[in-house]
């Protein structure tokens, strides 16, 4: 491919709202174009990178024995008021009604298309198990994109789906789908690590994310230093290392605390440690007042509180909602006479304390000396707590690290989550009629290539590897108007594009600016045609290399051979 024609439309000038790296080189790079906010044009660049990256995903599929198919991108409401989440998957849907006025949906994922699908058309456990998938544009109604490619309205998305008649095959299927998408991470160069994850409106109660750590992600992931721990703190656990002292019950005692609105005042002003305070959170869950107790130096975890109460919707109280039900403002709900609270849940860290103090329920007043039982009850107790970095892991009981890191790919065991809804049933080796157990698999087939930069990115650049660049080869002359110089990379443009992905910078442009620009294409391998080409020597250079080295042209073969294969 000759540069003069070649679409890379480069910017010297960085927009002021691209912060992520990855966006700011795609940008500068002519990969992407911003149609609109979170929506993106893939400029010949990007695309050649999302083909090989897809060739990747459709050969490890094409491995496991999973065929490809498409699915329409435009679905009737029906089906998802079938499965009962047009109303639960909230305002991110983009929701549309035709000439007729009938309800459709743009998909932001698959799940009951191809529910329905299988509901049609598998009826007998001997046609299982099967999986199936897609790559295929998808669509979020993101509040705020940014960040490039990594939180967008329109993505492109690998989603494959299995259908199976026992658990024990979709336990095999799931450890199969697993291993494929560590291979194509491995492929594609981008480090992941396997994590555990709450599937959310997915459904489902068993998921696995897949997390590239990256300084600009979104996500924080904890993991212990061997390895045998890893989850993304929605779901990470930690052991409690607190030891409360025991000592004899006290008597209740109302006290007045004016003023003291966080709990790290009230401990200074009680002149107590934060772990003598109970502090009390009232949650509506689905139009029901939970009231959640924590330990006051820890804090509560509403995907794991979310989790527990298997609610739709969980938020906190607000102000005004706190003064009604309680007829104290923030800082005074208790659970001592909570007769407002539907349901009173607490974290374990609650279980063994003794003389604690509580919200008296009224604005500026505690309680002292509160005990369980006693003086209050609890109906849950369960891990609702967000793990702290340096804790121990529930495995090993080794620290647990934190680091930032962008989600890539998302694997579910949905069960019967969706076919026992719709109606997904076959007929076993009995006769008896059962709904397909079900598993989901997902990798952001566009937010990879974001993953990648991040990762890959160099001072000057984009360092791609070898299986996913644009080009494999980038070969610059230096000198337009030198026939020697012609001749050569003419002859080399011809000879090795046989073999690989070549790109020829036959631009009239100065060496700089052909060097800048090779710094974005990111292409393993640098050739460089200079004032030596008259004697079969050119220079090669690696997008790491501060500098290029010279190499004779009969070695080139042997040199790109090892290289790239």
């Amino acid at each position: 491919m000759r540069q003069s024609n070649f679409f890379m439309p480069t910017l010297k000038e960085v927009p002021s709202d691209a912060v992520a790296k990855s966006h700011q080189l795609m940008l500068r790079g002519g990969y992407v174009h911003q149609v609109t906010a979170g929506v993106y044009a893939y400029l010949p660049l990007a695309y050649r990178v999302l083909r090989k990256v897809e060739h990747i995903m459709e050969e490890e599929m094409a491995r496991i024995d999973v065929p490809e198919m498409l699915m329409p991108i435009l679905l009737p409401a029906t089906l998802w008021e079938s499965s009962g989440r047009l109303k639960k998957y909230g305002p991110e849907m983009f929701r549309l009604s035709d000439r007729h006025d009938r309800p459709s949906l743009l998909g932001p994922t698959h799940e009951e298309t191809f529910t329905e699908l299988i509901a049609k058309n598998l009826k007998s456990y001997k046609k299982m198990p099967l999986a199936l998938y897609q790559i295929q544009t998808k669509f979020r109604d993101e509040n705020r994109p940014r960040f490039g490619l990594l939180r967008v309205r329109e993505f492109i998305m690998l989603d494959g789906y299995s259908f199976a008649a026992t658990r024990q095959q979709l336990d095999e299927q799931f450890q199969t789908q697993y291993q494929a998408y560590q291979r194509i991470y491995q492929r594609c160069g981008l480090k992941v690590l396997p994590v555990i994850a709450d599937s959310g409106t997915m459904g489902g109660k068993n998921s696995t994310e897949f997390q590239a750590p990256a300084a600009i992600g979104e996500d924080i992931i904890a993991f212990n230093e061997t390895g045998t721990y890893s989850a993304n703190l929605e779901m990470a656990r930690s052991i409690d290392t607190f030891k409360p002292e025991s000592e004899p019950l006290k008597p209740l005692e109302k006290v007045a605390t004016p003023g003291q609105e966080t709990i790290a005042q009230l401990a200074d002003f009680l002149k107590i440690p934060e772990t003598r305070i109970v502090k009390s959170v009232l949650y509506i869950a689905d139009e029901h007042k939970v009231l959640v107790l924590i330990r006051g130096d820890k804090e509560v975890n509403e995907t794991k509180l979310k989790n527990v109460l298997d609610c739709t919707v969980l938020r906190p109280a607000t102000e005004k909602e706190l003064v009604d039900f309680t007829g104290s403002e923030k800082g005074g709900v208790g659970p001592v006479h909570a007769d407002y609270a539907d349901q009173i849940v607490a974290d374990l860290t609650v279980k063994a304390l003794t003389n604690v103090v509580v919200g008296a329920n009224q604005t500026g007043y505690q309680y002292r000396n509160a005990n369980l039982e006693r003086d209050f009850s609890v109906e849950k107790f369960a891990d609702i707590r967000v793990a702290n970095e340096g804790e121990p892991d529930p495995i090993d009981h080794l620290p647990l690290h934190f680091e930032k890191s962008i989600e890539v790919g998302h694997i579910f065991k949905l069960g019967t989550y969706y076919t026992r809804t719709m109606g997904a049933n076959f007929l076993d080796e009995n006769g008896k009629a059962k709904p397909v157990i079900m598993g989901s698999y997902g990798i952001g087939v566009s937010r990879l290539l974001s993953a990648v930069v991040e990762q890959h990115a160099t001072d000057r650049g984009i360092a791609w590897p070898k299986s996913i660049a644009p080009f494999s080869i980038h070969l610059i002359q230096i000198k337009m108007n030198d026939d020697a110089q012609t001749a050569l990379a003419k002859k080399l443009t011809t000879a090795l594009s046989s073999r690989y992905d070549v790109l020829y910078d036959d631009r009239h442009e100065r060496a700089g600016v052909k060097f800048a620009d090779a710094d974005l294409v990111g292409a393993p391998i640098r050739l460089i045609i200079g004032k030596k080409a008259k004697d079969g020597i050119i220079e090669l250079k690696h997008p790491t290399d501060k500098n290029s080295v010279e190499i004779q042209v009969s070695d080139l073969d042997q040199i790109l051979s090892k290289e790239l294969g």
